[in-house]
């Protein structure tokens, strides 16, 4: 088999990571050299691939699902926001200026021959689309929707999330708004995170076929257990649980609160957290809400210095230093708990104080910081990844992580690593730390949680979701025989 397929949604979060996941997972089982490629990416959750560069998280877990190493391939062209006016732009893994910068430059180019080469390399190329075809606006720039599929002629499937409801709609209405060359691509549907009984949506599938000449694929059911590497800040709700812990080992459970920053930046570090049986992890974004808190995480955030001046205005930042419960920050986290932050980079700010529970500073640098380092934390082996402009030029002992990284006091744990808690001795040595300082004496960490297993199994169901609820025979002539010509959706008024 070779080809390949651009998987399109009807909005964010409608499905498009994991269907492409899934279709990965599906075809490197048998044995076919696939790779997953996402032109243009707009996320603040990313990762580190071996040769120092920067992709979107969601392309590094379609990697694995293919069986492969992430590579900057995969997302040629990384946008990061900063605020809701403003992204860093990263190209090849590598930061390269702004939305400004970017808006005045074409990488249509850089784009077709990162996947010239792909196809060239792999049997299988399965491309995921950004946001909505439907985004008419900026139709005129699309270099990752239905202009990639015209200029690298690929068949196109749109996937679309019934849960939110009005799925039909969104499904006709993605189709009714393109215009007829761009209408051509699109290929077929598939139906997201459904439950109930399908005999009654079918009605529905028939009467989409019927008005678009268009077959749906399949309807891939809804399931509790796929939530781990959450890609699109869509799924990280204000006051909302993260992931569905078993009862406690033990006989307590711990209560983790992750600070819900407005410009959170790969908050899946604490989803290893939530795979603990009787750990409860939650996002908080209002101070009462770390009041029964066992632990406090500041993670990860993509505008340090804004992201500390949003946790003043909201009064978590006087809740948090007045309190006594553990803290655990992590990169942009780790940062704000220092005295002093210099940053003329990101928020372009200058001198800012910081929250002072730890005898910290840092300064922005322009380059920035991307490495997969390793070393030990509290007596355990550890690896992770880093991803920051902030250097650090003065750092108080003892350090988290030997050597020379990180702080631990009786109180606060930080660090620039992302991934810390994805290793799992280290994890159930720290969550023992935790219960420890908060009087939890009945909770007991389980032995045998395996977050790279978890992880690997989350793919597994993506492919058994996909070969069980999908025609994968006319997926597999999509793939091969590349977009064929459908009829023009007409829309007259009434």
């Amino acid at each position: 088999m070779r080809g390949a397929l651009l998987v399109a949604g009807t909005s964010s979060d409608a499905g498009k990571s994991v269907l492409v996941a899934g279709i990965c997972r599906w075809l490197a089982r048998q044995g076919i050299k696939v790779a997953p490629f996402k032109a243009q990416n707009m996320s603040n959750n990313s990762a580190v691939t071996p040769d120092g560069g920067e992709i979107g998280r969601a392309q590094a877990m379609q990697a694995r699902a293919a069986g492969l190493e992430p590579s900057t391939r995969f997302n040629p062209v990384l946008l990061k926001p900063g605020s809701d006016h403003s992204s860093q732009v990263v190209i090849h893994g590598k930061p390269a200026g702004t939305l400004r910068d970017y808006r005045e430059r074409n990488f249509a180019d850089t784009v077709l021959s990162t996947l010239d080469d792909l196809r060239r390399d792999f049997d299988v190329v399965i491309c995921e689309g950004a946001g909505s075809p439907a985004e008419v606006n900026l139709r005129d720039r699309d270099i990752a929707n239905l202009g990639l599929a015209r200029a690298a002629d690929l068949p196109v499937l749109v996937v679309g999330d019934i849960d939110r409801g009005g799925v039909l709609a969104h499904l006709f209405g993605t189709l009714a708004v393109l215009d007829p060359a761009d209408q051509a691509m699109i290929q077929a549907f598939v139906i997201n995170k459904f439950r109930g009984d399908q005999t009654l949506l079918q009605p529905g599938l028939d009467w989409l076929t019927a008005q678009t000449g268009r077959p749906v694929l399949g309807v891939l059911p809804w399931r509790e257990d796929l939530w781990l590497d959450t890609e699109d800040s869509l799924s990280y709700t204000p006051d909302g649980a993260i992931g569905r812990p078993l009862p406690p080992h033990g006989e307590q459970w711990l209560r983790v609160a992750v600070v819900r920053l407005p410009r959170i930046s790969n908050a899946t570090d604490v989803e290893a957290l939530a795979c603990e049986p009787g750990v409860a992890v939650r996002f908080v974004t209002e101070p009462s809400r770390l009041a029964d808190a066992d632990l406090i995480v500041l993670p990860g955030s993509k505008s340090t210095v804004d992201d500390l001046e949003w946790l003043r205005d909201r009064g978590l930042a006087d809740a948090i230093v007045n309190s006594t419960t553990p803290v655990l920050g992590i990169c942009g986290g780790y940062q704000m708990l220092g005295r002093r932050i210099v940053d003329h980079v990101e928020s372009r700010r200058g001198e800012v104080a910081g929250l002072g529970l730890v005898d910290l500073e840092v300064e922005f640098a322009a380059e920035k910081t991307l490495t997969r380092p390793a070393g030990t934390a509290l007596g355990c082996p550890v690896t992770g990844y880093e991803i920051h402009h902030g250097r650090v030029v003065r750092q108080p002992r003892p350090h988290l992580i030997e050597p020379l990284e990180g702080v631990h006091t009786d109180r606060v744990m930080g660090t620039h690593w992302h991934g810390l808690l994805d290793n799992d001795h280290f994890r159930r040595t720290f969550l023992r730390w935790v219960a420890e300082r908060a009087g939890r004496t009945g909770f007991v960490p389980a032995p045998d949680v395996d977050v790279v297993r978890a992880r690997a199994a989350q793919l597994d169901t993506l492919g058994d979701l996909v070969v069980r609820h999908l025609d994968l025979a006319a997926i597999e002539a999509l793939i091969v025989d590349g977009p064929q010509r459908w009829p023009t959706l007409r829309i007259t008024a009434r």
